[in-house]
């Protein structure tokens, strides 16, 4: 007689977990709640200079294509003052998805910027960008570094 009274409380609570909550409602304390994830946008609104603007947006965005027409097709490239390929240089950049955390300062009409800078496997640093423009508004020279 016990495990028959067993067997029948052991039905009912299995019975009573299976239903579903009435007008098909989540229980109050549901733990299945759907997460929302926000992309951080970081704050552009310090760049005053146009074009610099829209390459860092491309820079940002990961998008190797947008960031190269704002270069001439043979832009001087520094890294902590030694020169080095700029195109080589940037793909790898972008297969690492290296980028501006914060941008912190800008000087020089909007063309010097500092701020803390992802740069992929090397980690995370502050950092300038120091755009040099022609006169048809492309850069022709980029110079950056390390900054204390």
């Amino acid at each position: 007689m016990k495990i028959l009274i067993l067997v029948i409380s052991c039905s009912l609570s299995l019975t009573a977990c299976g239903q579903q909550p009435k007008n098909n409602q989540q229980p109050k304390n549901n733990q299945n709640t759907k997460t929302i994830k926000t992309e951080n946008k970081m704050d552009l609104t310090k760049l005053t200079n146009e074009n610099v603007k829209k390459a860092i947006e491309a820079l940002q965005a990961n998008n190797k294509n947008a960031w190269y027409s704002y270069f001439t097709d043979d832009a001087a490239f520094t890294d902590d003052g030694r020169t080095l390929d700029f195109k080589s240089f940037f793909d790898n950049a972008f297969n690492h998805k290296e980028k501006f955390l914060t941008i912190d300062k800008v000087e020089n009409d909007g063309k010097d910027i500092y701020g803390n800078f992802f740069a992929g496997q090397w980690g995370t640093f502050r950092v300038y960008f120091k755009f040099s423009q022609n006169a048809e508004g492309k850069f022709n020279r980029l110079d950056i570094g390390q900054t204390k």
